[in-house]
């Protein structure tokens, strides 16, 4: 894509937020980033969360017929809906009117669209979504795959998540040699179940990656690994667990800095370091996971986003765009897939 301006189209209608902090993230994102958003849903809710300020005309509204509600069941409502505003900004990607789609919306839904719209990179057996997680290095986070699209993974898939990783952590994250490691009960070689005996030893066997051998829970966030690859169901508890202390050391540093002007002048002097906490701990930061293995970038927002989770899951999705992580993905398979499945997903 070189330098060329990213057309992102937002799913205006999906998340707790919607559409006030969905559109306000996006435009954010348009000034700040350069980048063309196509915000997708109702017309006149996106234009009723627009500032006074801004030109109708200088936004585009693309329409879209509901949404897919948190408690409706992934697949069956996709395709009950075929209009809804996940499924249309899916369909702009697949039609070439946008680069990227992004949705704070239902996450099995999205990811359901992404594979029945999309489809599955050719060589792909299963899609992954990919977390990063800060970790006790200054400036260097990890890449956690799968974090819910597979809850049972064979080892082959295990293998293929952790090549789509090295190929995410590099031209994206910025990791010249992308470390690899496979989550597991215990560093040696023959430890964990035969899934992940039989992982481990795909993974110590293919050159496309560097694999460092296995990762236990305490390592996750020590920073001697770029790229950790685990199924979704442990993945899922992993990120929802990573998520919660964030938010727990957050919320304890507030309740424990000094009242009365006391602590007002502590706030003032800490507020430099108290800001750089918040970006390293806080998920909000990060703006999203993306869905590697389907024909197209996909971001998978919280369901709780507000408007900087939102530009910082464009500004994810503009990386990913302009450094061609599809099509670099798609060079280290070559085989046609089989039938295309649907897998499991946790929430």
């Amino acid at each position: 894509m070189g330098s060329t301006c990213a057309r992102i189209a937002i799913d205006a209608m999906g998340g707790d937020n919607a559409p006030g902090e969905i559109v306000a993230g996006a435009l954010r994102a348009r000034e700040e980033l350069g980048v063309e958003v196509l915000l997708v849903g109702d017309p006149q809710k996106i234009e009723a969360a627009l500032p006074a300020k801004i030109n109708l005309g200088q936004v585009q509204i693309v329409p879209a017929e509901g949404a897919i509600a948190m408690d409706e069941e992934a697949l069956s409502s996709i395709r009950r809906k075929p209009k809804a505003s996940i499924n249309v900004a899916m369909d702009l990607v697949k039609q070439g009117q946008a680069d990227a789609v992004i949705s704070a919306g239902h996450s099995g839904a999205a990811m359901a669209a992404a594979l029945l719209r999309l489809g599955r990179l050719p060589g792909i057996d299963r899609p992954a979504i990919g977390a990063v997680f800060p970790t006790i290095v200054a400036s260097k986070q990890v890449l956690i795959l799968d974090v819910g699209a597979n809850v049972d993974c064979r080892p082959k898939f295990l293998e293929q998540f952790a090549v789509m990783g090295s190929i995410y952590s590099q031209y994206v994250l910025g990791v010249s040699e992308p470390k690899v490691g496979l989550l597991n009960i215990g560093e040696e070689d023959c430890k964990g179940n035969d899934a992940a005996v039989r992982a481990h030893q795909l993974l110590r066997e293919n050159a496309q990656i560097a694999f460092i051998g296995n990762a236990e829970g305490r390592d996750v966030l020590s920073g001697q690994f770029d790229v950790i690859v685990c199924d979704g169901f442990v993945g899922n508890v992993l990120l929802k667990f990573a998520e919660a202390v964030g938010e727990v050391m957050l919320q304890i540093m507030r309740e424990e800095l000094p009242q009365g002007l006391r602590g007002q002048l502590g706030t003032a002097v800490l507020k430099p370091n108290l800001k750089r906490i918040k970006q390293r701990v806080d998920h909000a930061e990060h703006g999203g996971a993306l869905l590697l293995g389907v024909d197209g970038i996909c971001i998978i927002s919280h369901g709780s986003s507000q408007a900087p989770s939102i530009f910082n899951a464009i500004r994810l999705a503009k990386e990913a765009v302009n450094n061609q992580v599809l099509q670099r993905i798609q060079s280290q398979y070559q085989s046609q897939p089989s039938g295309q499945v649907l897998p499991k997903t946790s929430q």
